[in-house]
């Protein structure tokens, strides 16, 4: 059914637009109308368009509601009580629906399968036959609107922009509500660990241990073992990426030629499209035994998963954000700057590196930040090259963990929302916002205070 209702939504739009186009077109020459015909075809076309999809995306999660709701009424309130119980229920009364429920089925069942099956047709064909109507009345109202003075181009902007301002709330209700969410069970968490245990404690071990002897018999929960991995990484990363990444802007953007920048530039961009698995697998098991091997070499002790390692090829992998958005800010520095500065006798280096980098500045600090976000939220690779041992060092041979793997691997698996290990997630989660949002600050502050303005 939904796909017979978006067939509708298309079709009736397509009409909507033909044919407001043709009234408009029928009610006088283009001389003697306020808008073009085609504004009239697309305003009607937007009363079409905008109602249908207003009722099937409020239309859909109540009639699934009231389907969930229909499909349970055959059972008794005290047996779906408990949300797995209902979920059981809702899954054998799916089945039944559909086939493939083993056995003889008990009466309530079947009474519980039969009226989702009625309830499912009813909130069916009533999506179907509102969106319609939505559909149908608002094409209506725009024909009836049609006249030579109707200012269809002006209206049909006003309902673009109310659009358009409606996918920016969305986008800003998600991110609040994103915000909310883990918010809320970072709250639960703390109210189960202290703060300052959290924020200043030494020691990352939520498991449970077996013997009360042990660090993790209660659960350690400090957080500072997980910074130092993340940073000492992070660093790393930039160390390599910073200046490769940078240099190999500069010059793409003011050495390389137009032949060489061709294939220079998408070979480079391809390391941004190697998975991050696949990164993890070069890291364990090249980049990890070759330094194993120089360190030994050297007399140094080098664990087999190292900090060094997934630093090293983390640095590989984001080479490209800082590349790709330098040369483009490179690019956009006016070439007006660079004759001037070629007129006072600069040579090619000295322009670069006292007009064009300066003029550059704020878009550069800026790629710089979107490469660290991007090493900090990296998992995979961290998984596999450093480990999972949360060592509180910053020795770069030794192995370290950092936030986002200890999140992905307490959200591994069946989980107790209520315990403090699984909610130590969220606290982790919160932290990383938090990060990232300083980095942000930071990045944006650096930009109003260098930014330069030209004509």
């Amino acid at each position: 059914m939904t796909a017979i209702y978006f067939l509708l939504l298309a079709v009736l739009t397509a009409a909507a637009f033909f044919t407001g186009k043709s009234r408009a077109a029928g009610v006088g020459g283009q001389s003697q109308l306020h808008s073009l015909p085609a504004y009239h075809g697309l305003f009607a076309a937007s009363l079409v368009l905008f109602p249908m999809l207003a009722v099937v995306a409020v239309g859909s999660p109540l009639a699934a509601r009231y389907v969930e709701t229909a499909g349970l009424s055959g059972f008794n309130a005290a047996a779906i009580a408990d949300p797995l119980q209902r979920a059981a229920a809702l899954r054998d009364v799916q089945n039944l629906m559909a086939g493939q429920y083993s056995g003889t089925p008990a009466p309530e069942l079947a009474a519980s399968a039969q009226a989702m099956s009625s309830a499912r047709s009813v909130s069916s064909w009533g999506l179907l036959l509102l969106g319609v109507a939505a559909g149908l009345g608002g094409l209506s109202l725009a024909l009836r609107r049609i006249s030579r003075d109707f200012r269809a181009r002006n209206s049909f902007e006003r309902i673009t922009a109310i659009v358009l301002l409606a996918c920016s709330g969305v986008a800003v209700l998600t991110t609040i509500g994103i915000v909310f969410s883990v918010l809320f069970e970072t709250l639960r968490f703390f109210s189960k660990v202290p703060v300052t245990d959290f924020l200043f404690g030494l020691q990352w071990s939520p498991q449970t241990a077996i013997r009360a002897d042990q660090v993790g018999s209660s659960g350690a929960f400090g957080i500072v073992p997980l910074l130092a991995g993340t940073f000492l990484i992070t660093v790393i990363a930039m160390l390599v990426a910073g200046p490769i990444g940078l240099l190999a802007a500069i010059y793409m953007a003011e050495y390389a030629s137009e032949r060489v920048r061709a294939w220079a530039k998408p070979v480079l961009e391809i390391l941004a499209g190697i998975p991050t698995v696949v990164l993890g697998f070069f890291a364990a098991l090249t980049m990890a035994p070759l330094i194993r091997g120089w360190g030994e070499a050297l007399g140094l002790s080098v664990a087999s998963e190292s900090a060094l390692a997934a630093g090293l090829v983390m640095g590989m992998m984001i080479i490209p954000f800082v590349s790709s958005l330098s040369d483009d800010v490179i690019n956009a520095v006016p070439q007006s700057l660079r004759d001037g500065s070629y007129a006072l006798g600069a040579t090619k280096s000295e322009t670069i590196k006292r007009v064009v980098l300066p003029a550059a500045l704020p878009g550069i600090v800026s790629a710089f930040m979107l490469a660290v976000s991007r090493a900090v939220g990296e998992t995979m690779i961290v998984v596999m090259a450093a480990g999972l041992a949360a060592n509180l060092t910053f020795n770069p041979l030794e192995a370290v963990t950092t936030i986002t793997v200890q999140i992905k691997t307490i959200l591994v698996g069946d989980q107790e929302f209520d315990s403090a290990k699984t909610l130590s997630a969220f606290a982790l989660g919160f932290v990383l916002f938090f990060f990232t949002l300083i980095l942000n600050f930071i990045a944006l502050r650096i930009v109003q205070r260098y930014r330069e303005q030209y004509d």
